[in-house]
C-alpha cells in the first residue's frame, strides 16, 4: 500500500474534479474508501490537510459543515451551461466528421463531473445535419495556421464536384499557391483567405474542399499593410465575390431588421413615405446578391445604380423563359 503524498494529493483532486458538483458532495470517508481502491493508505487528518493543500493552490473547493464535513469543486473553469453550448456547436457542425465530434464532446464532457456528464449525454440530440466525411480537414487547418503564423504559403489541390456528382480535382489537378492571411467561419464553413498565384488577388477558398496541403519555404506575398479581415468578410462573404457598388434599395419597412442585421445599425437609411424606405449600402454585386433581393418577393428592389438594377431585370427575364 502506497503513502505517497504527491500521488495521493493528485487522486484526491481527481476525485474532487471527476465525482463531485453543487448536486454531489463527498466525503472524506468515501474519499478513504476510493484511494484504497488506487493502493492508497490515508488517514482523515491527513486527507482534510490534502484538502486545505488543494485549496490554497486556488482550487474552489466548498466545504458544507456538519458532523462529517462534505466537499464539492465549485467554480471550474467551464460551467455546465457553457459546456452544453460548446457540445450544441460541435454536434451541428458541418466542418468537424461524426467520428470527430463524438471525440470532442467525450473531451468535452471531462470538464464536468461524471454526473453532469451524465445529463448532458442524456440531452445531446444528432438533428441529422450533414457531416463531412474527409478527416484531412483537421491537418488542413493545422498546415493553414501554421503557414499564418510563419509568413509562409501554403501549396494544394482543390476538389469540386462534377455534373453526376463525382468529386475531382479542380483544373485537373492543379497545385494552387497561397500566401495565407486569415481562417473565417462564414456560414458552417471554414475558408481561408489570401494572395493567390493563380487568380493574382486576395481570394478565399473553401477549408473541407483544400487536399494535400503543403507548407513552403516561400515567404507570404502581397500582404497589403492596410488589409482589413473583418471588412473582406462582410463583403465577400455576405453577398459573395464580385464588384463593389453603391447601391440604392428600396424596402418596405417590415424589412428595417433585416437590413440592420446585414448591414449594421450605421447603414444609411432614408423614409420613402410612411411604408417604405431607402436604404444606401455598399454591396458586391454578384448572382447571390440578386438572388438575395428576389428572395423577399417584391418587398425590395433596386432604385440605383441604372446598370445594376437592369442587370436584375435580365436575370429575372432569364428565369422566366
Amino acid at each position: 500500500m502506497s503513502t505517497n503524498n504527491k500521488s495521493r494529493i493528485l487522486y484526491i483532486l481527481k476525485i474532487l474534479y471527476e465525482y463531485t458538483d453543487e448536486e454531489n458532495t463527498i466525503s472524506i470517508t468515501e474519499i478513504i474508501e476510493m484511494l484504497e481502491k488506487h493502493g492508497i493508505v490515508a488517514h482523515r487528518r491527513t486527507i482534510m490537510t490534502d484538502i486545505e493543500s488543494i485549496e490554497e493552490s486556488g482550487v474552489d473547493v466548498i466545504t458544507i459543515k456538519s458532523t462529517q464535513n462534505r466537499y464539492f469543486i465549485g467554480n471550474r473553469d467551464f460551467e455546465l451551461a457553457e459546456v452544453k453550448l460548446l457540445i450544441d456547436a460541435v454536434e451541428s457542425s458541418k466542418l468537424i466528421t461524426q467520428k470527430k465530434s463524438t471525440e470532442l464532446i467525450r473531451k468535452l464532457t471531462t470538464l464536468v463531473s461524471k454526473h453532469q456528464a451524465s445529463e448532458l449525454h442524456g440531452h445531446v440530440y444528432v438533428d441529422q445535419r450533414i457531416k463531412p466525411e474527409n478527416e484531412e480537414i483537421y491537418y488542413t487547418v493545422d498546415a493553414i495556421h501554421s503557414a499564418i503564423n510563419n509568413n509562409k504559403q501554403i501549396e494544394f489541390k482543390y476538389y469540386q464536384y462534377t455534373g453526376r456528382k463525382e468529386k475531382i480535382f479542380k483544373n485537373n489537378g492543379f497545385v494552387y499557391s497561397l500566401s495565407p492571411y486569415a481562417l473565417i467561419w462564414s456560414e458552417d464553413h471554414y475558408y481561408t483567405i489570401g494572395y493567390c498565384d493563380k487568380h493574382g488577388k486576395i481570394s478565399k477558398f473553401r477549408v473541407d474542399r483544400m487536399a494535400n496541403t503543403v507548407i513552403t519555404e516561400k515567404e507570404t506575398l502581397h500582404k497589403p499593410v492596410d488589409f482589413d479581415v473583418a471588412e473582406y468578410a462582410k463583403s465577400v462573404f455576405e453577398m459573395f465575390d464580385g464588384e463593389t457598388k453603391t447601391v440604392e434599395l428600396k424596402c418596405t419597412n417590415d424589412l428595417m431588421d433585416v437590413i440592420v442585421d446585414r448591414f449594421g445599425e450605421n447603414v444609411r437609411t432614408h423614409e420613402l413615405g410612411s411604408n417604405c424606405f431607402k436604404a444606401i449600402v455598399d454591396i458586391s454585386i454578384s448572382p447571390t446578391f440578386y438572388g438575395w433581393v428576389f428572395g423577399f418577393g417584391g418587398k425590395m428592389s433596386i432604385l440605383a445604380p441604372v446598370d445594376v438594377k437592369n442587370e436584375m431585370i435580365g436575370m429575372a427575364s432569364k428565369i422566366l423563359i
